[in-house]
């Protein structure tokens, strides 16, 4: 009983020489050849504790667009390649169906065919290679008063340079450096806590931190728009979020250029960000009096019979209400840590690594203990009865149909429905932005190793006819599917082949380093 399980072994070899092990196994036919093949496709998980082989090389691969978007010295143009047939065709083939959709709605006639096909169209037009939509806004932005809050301190305002690099500066020894910024943003004391656990869980403010915790990615990109607005330029960014140990998120930013400390702090200090929502101070329903369902009409009162606000109509009450106060504000904390970084130095790598240490971890691995599993119970019981979205069916306790209500939204009063924390406190990365064409996207990065590696290999990096195959799931009881352990260590072997004819062929080449290979290739 204490010898190893072979599977095991399998597994234990596949993770050590990087190959997937929950490869999602495909059947792929060749309508050209006509050859049959089932084909073992990486999982692509981003948690190690799915498949730690994946999740490493998405790591290593944030850390690569980390480090090659971070300390740059011109402007990172690039250009657009040129649309294929088959993108051409797609969008050719979607104004079709969008002039038979309109003939057809103003015919009178049904129009949900269509809809549903336009649909696919595109999401087939983003599969294929090209970003954006043909369609634009499709619905109307709800404006605010943008006038600041009187509790916030205003802040310079610069004017904007079609930019996205920082500030030089000229040295004692007349080299010229372009410094960038490692910033650290928390969030506010919520009360004593020692070691991540709260000295007293009774004078903890757990809604307060729930709430922020919710709602933090708001505060974030509040941050961006004031810094950018404050430098004068186009910053661009690199930031990953993680727990601290008293589970309140904080935040992690490689800024490209530089501001002084004084006003990345008066930056973080003037930054809030307000929830607009109904308010949740009166229980209209609970219990055994609850909403009842009309087909036509949506949810009613069980005893007037009036059919409840929708999401909409009572953010239109709350904007005609010039008294009303948002029903959350949420602001950073006093401690801001401000480091200037230079490209190539150990602090950058370092800096590099901090960024991406939590990205293949769950917000789960880092409750330690007890203790800790009772803090996050806590949180969770802080907002057991409030909504934690737009379309959450606690809307219904306050007396709101949440947005897209539908037959069956449940109360968490009538069943167990704890709220969930780790949309937002699980560690996330946002990128350098792509939306000016000036940046790298993920894919784009994932293709440049690809190029790297066949050009190793002799290959030639052709675009490959997505037409050409037939794909089809392989069910787990299909005949000729191999066991997972067989198609592991085939997936080794192949690796393996791979490896060496890549180091054979850079032992040819003169003058190149063997650590010059991509971990992740």
């Amino acid at each position: 009983m204490a010898q190893p399980l072979v599977r095991d072994v399998a597994e234990e070899i596949a993770k050590i020489n990087g190959v997937c092990v929950r490869p999602v196994a495909l059947g792929r036919l060749d309508t050209i050849t006509g050859k049959s093949e089932i084909v073992d496709v990486p999982c692509g998980a981003t948690m190690e504790s799915k498949c730690p082989p994946c999740a490493k090389r998405n790591r290593q691969l944030r850390m690569a667009q980390c480090r090659e978007g971070w300390h740059l010295d011109h402007e990172p143009v690039i250009t657009r390649d040129e649309p294929t047939d088959e993108q051409r065709w797609l969008v050719e083939f979607r104004a079709d169906i969008q002039a038979q959709r309109d003939a057809a709605e103003k015919a009178g006639d049904d129009t949900a065919d269509h809809d549903a096909i336009l649909a696919g169209l595109d999401t087939e037009i983003n599969e294929s290679g090209m970003r954006g939509s043909v369609l634009g806004r499709t619905a109307a932005k709800r404006n605010r008063s943008t006038r600041r809050r009187q509790d916030a301190p205003d802040l310079p305002k610069r004017k904007m340079a079609n930019s996205t690099l920082g500030r030089t500066f000229t040295g004692s020894d007349g080299k010229t450096y372009r410094p960038s910024l490692f910033v650290t943003l928390t969030l506010p004391s919520y009360g004593k806590v020692r070691n991540g656990i709260p000295i007293d869980p009774d004078t903890y403010d757990y809604r307060r931190a729930a709430r922020d915790a919710l709602h933090f990615s708001k505060l974030v990109d509040r941050f961006v728009q004031n810094l950018r607005r404050v430098a004068g330029y186009d910053v661009q960014y690199f930031a990953s979020v993680e727990p601290q140990k008293r589970l309140a998120p904080h935040l992690h930013m490689a800024i490209r250029g530089t501001l002084p400390r004084a006003e990345i702090k008066q930056i973080a200090a003037a930054t809030y960000h307000q929830v607009w929502w109904p308010s949740t101070d009166h229980v209209a329903f609970d219990g055994d009096h609850l909403p009842v369902w009309d087909e036509d009409a949506g949810y009613l009162d069980p005893t007037t019979g009036e059919v409840l606000p929708t999401w909409d109509e009572a953010l239109d009450t709350l904007d005609q209400d010039d008294e009303a106060e948002p029903l959350h504000v949420i602001r950073f904390g006093a401690q801001v840590d401000v480091q200037g970084v230079l490209a190539g130095t150990p602090d950058a790598d370092q800096c590099i690594r901090y960024l991406s240490k939590y990205l293949t971890k769950s917000l789960g691995e880092s409750l330690d203990g007890q203790a800790h599993q009772q803090h996050a119970a806590r949180f969770v019981a802080a907002l057991r009865y409030e909504p934690c979205s737009p379309t959450c069916p606690n809307w219904l306790r306050y007396g709101v149909q949440p947005k897209g209500a539908k037959r069956g939204c449940l109360l968490a009063s009538a069943v167990p429905r704890p709220t969930s924390l780790t949309t937002s406190a699980t560690p996330v990365a946002a990128c350098w932005s792509p939306a000016s064409g000036r940046n790298k996207t993920l894919a784009e990065h994932k293709q440049d190793r690809r190029t790297w590696v066949l050009e190793a290999l002799g290959q030639p990096d052709e675009p490959v006819d997505v037409r050409r195959y037939v794909w089809r799931p392989v069910k787990a009881g299909d005949p000729d599917l191999d066991p997972l352990g067989v198609r592991l260590l085939r997936s080794v072997a192949k690796r393996n082949l791979w490896r060496a004819h890549l180091r054979e062929l850079e032992a040819r080449a003169s003058g190149q380093d063997l650590s010059a290979i991509p971990e992740a290739a």
